[in-house]
Order: structure tokens, then C-alpha cells, then sequence
């Protein structure tokens, strides 16, 4: 079968790959169908993290399920899905508290397991990790873009946003205008936030945001960013997200944070090596939250609410490309033309 495989910086291929099997008696195979590029794979894509060649890349999937293991009670064969980034068995001590992320037995897509960017692949935990779609919109496509970025993306924003301590009626100022933020504008405004300012330099992004329920945007940078965004929130704001994950980002969150706020962050770490931001959390009494999103726990709620037509996050999808075409993908995103990739293997 195929699958996308990493070579190298700016490098990736699609390669024949043996087609996964059943291993343990709770796995399930299941049948790509739909899956994403992310702006975290990135980084490896541009060296900026570890990453060796010959590793599988994606870790958004979507499919049917074609063969469960003996002890997968969960979905069946012919059930359409999706999966977190993150696999997680349901029932340890972490993925009860909702944090899956940490799940004793857990792992993640991709790098030297089955990656996402393929035909098929292998899901162990079947009966923690997969979450079935109802059958009534299992070939409805316009529902399947939707529900495809609660996978990550959507989980992940939504994360940000309660990291950040947003409440009904309150301010949130969004910083990272890439798909993670974009749908964070959307989570602040499914929780009730009354005002909702986002920070980014593309204006069809900003755009985007501003469709989803953003009341201002910001589009300067720097000093200038933040000198706004304080203007528009007398001071700062007590609840700031942070969708990007690089000094500078992180730098922007705390200086716009309100002292005694909260920093909610989701932005993957990239280059984020000095830390002087700490210091300004500190002398402001900033609370810190977040980290890797446990998008399982999110994932009904989240749901429910795209069936029933209150949220829709497919906008983030503004090109669609085959899996044999994924290093168009890939290239699109690292050149900026792109918000996020959809893949139909």
C-alpha cells in the first residue's frame, strides 16, 4: 500500500509500504479515507526538529473500518471513524481524568508507527481511541471536513481556550492566525467569549477569523502587536491563547496578558530556547495552562455540536490534494499559501 514517508528536510515521498494487520486483539484496521497536513509536521519538514528518514508522516486520520481484533467492541467493520493525534486505551488513571495525552499505554501517529498520511492504517486501543461517526452522516462529505479537524486542530484550539480560563462574557486575544487559531476563535466563541481579538499577518486568515466570530483583528507585529491588542483590552487581557509555539509568540502572549491572567498555550515548541517570557509571567503573576491537547476528551462534545450545525471549522481547508500528491501539500503550507491540506488517499 501507500504511504507518505519522510527523507529528509523538504522531503517528503510517497512509498510502497506493507499493508498493516491485527497484532493485539484489541487493534483495528481501518481504511483512509481523509486526512490533513499539520502545520506541527512543519517543523520536520523544515528541520527544525529531529525526525529520520524512513518515518511515516500524518496524524490526522479518518476512514472505514475494515478488521477488528477479538476484543474491540467499539466500532465494527463498515463503521466510518476518526482518531486524536493521540492513542490512548480509555481506561488508565490519565485518560479517565481526560488527559489521554499521558495515557499509560498511549503513543502517537506517525514517526516509526503507521502515520496517517496512507492508505491504511493500524489502530491500537481501538475501543479508546476511535470515535465513531453516525452512520445518517458517514457519506455526507460536507459533515466528514468538518468533523476532520476535531481530530487535532479543533481539539487543540478548543484546549487553548479553556487553558486560558475563558468564560462566558469574557475577552480572549488569540495569537497565531495558522489553523490551530483559527479555531480557537471558534471554541472561544462556542464558550461565549464577548469579545474575541485575533493577532496574525494574512489578511485572508484574518478574514477567516472574522467569519468565525472574531470581533477585532490585529495584523502588526512585534511591539506594535502588542501595543494594539493592550489598547483594545485597557491594559491587557485576562485570558490570552497562544497558537504557535516559538519564542516570539509566547513573548506577544505574556506582554498582552492582564497581570493575574492566564496564558493558555498550544503552539507546539519550536525554537523556543531562551525563555525570557518567563520572567514576565512572573513578575505579573501570570497563570501558565496548556500543553499537548488531550483532543480525546473533546472529541463528543465537539461532536455533536458540527452534527448539529453550531460549529463548523472546514473552512481551514483551502486546498485538497491526493496522497500522491502530499508534497504539494506540504510545500504549499511551508510556502504560506495554503492555511491546511486536506488529503483524500
Amino acid at each position: 500500500m501507500k504511504a507518505a514517508v519522510f527523507r529528509g528536510e523538504q522531503d517528503i515521498r510517497v512509498e510502497d509500504v506493507p499493508k498493516p494487520t491485527i497484532q493485539e486483539s484489541t487493534d483495528a484496521i481501518v481504511r483512509v479515507t481523509h486526512t490533513a497536513v499539520c502545520g506541527s509536521d512543519l517543523w520536520f519538514y523544515r528541520g527544525q526538529r529531529e525526525y529520520e528518514s524512513g518515518w511515516r508522516t500524518g496524524h490526522e486520520p479518518m476512514g472505514i473500518v475494515t478488521t477488528v481484533g477479538d476484543d474491540v467492541t467499539g466500532v465494527q467493520p463498515g463503521d466510518r471513524v476518526f482518531a486524536p493525534f493521540a492513542i490512548s486505551c480509555g481506561k488508565c488513571e490519565f485518560c479517565r481524568k481526560g488527559l489521554h495525552t499521558s495515557c499509560i499505554d498511549g503513543d502517537t501517529w506517525a514517526g516509526e508507527r503507521d502515520g496517517a498520511q496512507a492508505e491504511k492504517i493500524r489502530v491500537p486501543h481501538a475501543n479508546g481511541t476511535l470515535v465513531r461517526i453516525p452512520d445518517r452522516y458517514a457519506d455526507n462529505e460536507s459533515v466528514l471536513r468538518s468533523v476532520l479537524p476535531l481530530s487535532d486542530v479543533m481539539g487543540t484550539g478548543h484546549h487553548a481556550v479553556v487553558s486560558a480560563n475563558v468564560a462566558p462574557g469574557s475577552t480572549a486575544v488569540i495569537v497565531g492566525d495558522g489553523a490551530v487559531g483559527l479555531c480557537a476563535v471558534l471554541a472561544a466563541r462556542r464558550i461565549g467569549a464577548e469579545r474575541i481579538i485575533i493577532l496574525g499577518h494574512h489578511q485572508d486568515r484574518l478574514e477567516i477569523a472574522e467569519s468565525f466570530g472574531a470581533t477585532e483583528t490585529i495584523s502588526a507585529r512585534g511591539d506594535a502587536a502588542v501595543e494594539q491588542a493592550k489598547k483594545l483590552t485597557y491594559g491587557g487581557a485576562n485570558h490570552v491563547v497562544e497558537c504557535v509555539g516559538t519564542e516570539s509568540s509566547m513573548k506577544t502572549a505574556f506582554e498582552v496578558a492582564r497581570p493575574g491572567g492566564n496564558v493558555g498555550y498550544v503552539g507546539v515548541p519550536a525554537g523556543v530556547t531562551k525563555g525570557e517570557f518567563l520572567g514576565t509571567g512572573f513578575g505579573k503573576n501570570i497563570t501558565l495552562a496548556g500543553g499537548i491537547a488531550p483532543v480525546r476528551a473533546y472529541a463528543e462534545p465537539l461532536l455533536e455540536d458540527v452534527l448539529d450545525g453550531t460549529l463548523d471549522p472546514s473552512p481551514i481547508f483551502d486546498k485538497t490534494v491526493s496522497l500522491d500528491n502530499i508534497a504539494d501539500g506540504y510545500r504549499a503550507m511551508h510556502e504560506r499559501t495554503a492555511i491546511k491540506v486536506l488529503v483524500k488517499p
